[in-house]
């Protein structure tokens, strides 16, 4: 929290990979792309804030899904929301997280395989998909 009693920046990184770990280490991940859940690093993190976010013990409501998968990276896009706003939910931040498939045992880059891809594409935002 800063001296303004607004939640700081890095918090929004963490709700940002609890997001993400929910989407690729949860569920269908390990049935359809099993190797992703092995090894994927952060390339790239942006934030965009659009409203500050004072402490509250209640949580903010987070969407994630894919926005580009390429040959060797992917990349997801995030909307984090405050739902207890009023008159109405309000977006706090936008984001994106570049990925890149890491082979662990070589300790280098890989390509993303077809079946991450599927599994990825399967999360596209609907203008990309």
């Amino acid at each position: 929290m800063d001296a303004f009693g607004h939640v700081n920046n890095v918090p929004f990184v963490a709700y940002m990979q609890e997001a993400r770990t929910g989407m690729l280490f949860a569920g269908d991940a390990q049935e359809y792309a099993p190797d992703l859940i092995k090894g994927v690093v952060v390339a790239r993190h942006e934030i965009d804030y659009r409203r500050p976010l004072t402490w509250r013990p209640e949580p903010i409501e987070i969407d994630v899904w894919t926005a580009q998968v390429r040959a060797s990276s992917f990349t997801l896009r995030y909307e984090m929301r405050d739902q207890l706003a009023k008159p109405e939910p309000v977006v706090l931040a936008e984001a994106l997280t570049v990925l890149v498939p890491y082979d662990l045992s070589s300790g280098r880059p890989r390509r993303v395989t077809p079946a991450e891809r599927a599994f990825l594409e399967r999360y596209l935002e609907p203008e990309n998909s």
